[in-house]
């Protein structure tokens, strides 16, 4: 029996086979063997132990389309990272942790402002030329009015998406109108940390439609670009790259080179400075770390 797997939890995958139900199952020893780890998204057979309990085992992975290892799920066609344009006040350069991660897999990001009826028009503005100059669709929604969800609902159409963002941002209450039966537990924002809490604490996915899935992942607070060598950072930023090919030198890398291409554009606006300034601080942490590896 085929079906994909919508949830992990300690050692137990949940199963969803269309048109019937979903299975706890649990994976055979031959992929702890061969160190193969089932992840959510993950298309898999199934060998049904009890029907009336709806138990089994995994038998096998079907080969994946994709597999991201941050956050860990498979088959995904794009990501879609969600911030609050306040409460809490957007952090931008978390957010541009984040695209750098889902660019270094190749995998196509929207990136989607919620609660636009806290900030003013210009607020919203000023969040829309940051990154539509750094090449990404910019997506504003309410979650409360629910405003933007129409637009956000064609967007994820026919599609598998993972969800990401800092808790507290309102993932759950989007995803409860995109999917009311999903009931997802909302989380609350402490006024004094303004951090979510009661969030999600395992990736999970939920059939929208047909074949339009979703792929909820938990709230963070911070994330590590260790993995990216500090001179490839600058392939990660797409605003740089219709520039830098008439930079003076080769491989420049847009910070201290004379006749940089990059930095003329940052002068006159067609590059966001806030980006760039961020890439800058970017690069400086991984340098730094590189000095205690």
């Amino acid at each position: 029996m085929q079906g994909k797997i919508i949830k992990g939890i300690a050692g137990f995958y949940y199963v969803h086979v269309p048109g019937m139900e979903v299975y706890e199952c649990k994976a055979k020893g031959i992929f702890r063997n061969r160190k193969i780890k089932p992840y959510v998204g993950d298309n898999v057979i199934i060998d049904v132990l009890d029907e009336t309990q709806k138990k089994g085992n995994i038998l096998e992975i079907m080969d994946r389309k994709n597999q991201l290892i941050r956050p860990a799920v498979s088959n995904v066609d794009q990501a879609l990272i969600i911030f609050a344009a306040a409460r809490p006040e957007p952090n931008l350069n978390l957010l541009d942790r984040f695209l750098l991660m889902m660019n270094k897999q190749e995998v196509e990001t929207i990136v989607c402002f919620n609660k636009m009826d806290a900030v003013t028009q210009k607020q919203l503005d000023f969040l829309s030329d940051t990154y539509t100059k750094g090449k990404y669709q910019v997506l504003f929604t309410s979650a409360l009015e629910e405003k933007g969800v129409k637009e956000l609902r064609r967007l994820l159409l026919d599609k598998t998406t993972v969800l990401a963002g800092p808790s507290g941002v309102g993932k759950s209450s989007l995803i409860n109108h995109l999917i009311p039966e999903a009931n997802m537990e909302t989380g609350e924002i402490s006024e004094k940390i303004e951090r979510g809490k009661h969030t999600t604490r395992h990736s999970q996915l939920f059939c929208m439609e047909g074949s339009t899935y979703i792929m909820d992942t938990p709230g963070f607070s911070s994330l590590s670009i260790d993995d990216i060598d500090k001179d490839e950072l600058k392939n990660y930023f797409p605003e740089f790259l219709d520039y830098e090919d008439y930079c003076r030198f080769g491989g420049c890398l847009h910070i201290n080179e004379p006749d940089c291409a990059v930095k003329q554009a940052l002068e006159e606006e067609k590059i966001s400075k806030i980006r760039y300034d961020n890439y800058i601080l970017l690069y400086k942490e991984l340098k730094e770390n590189r000095k205690y590896k």
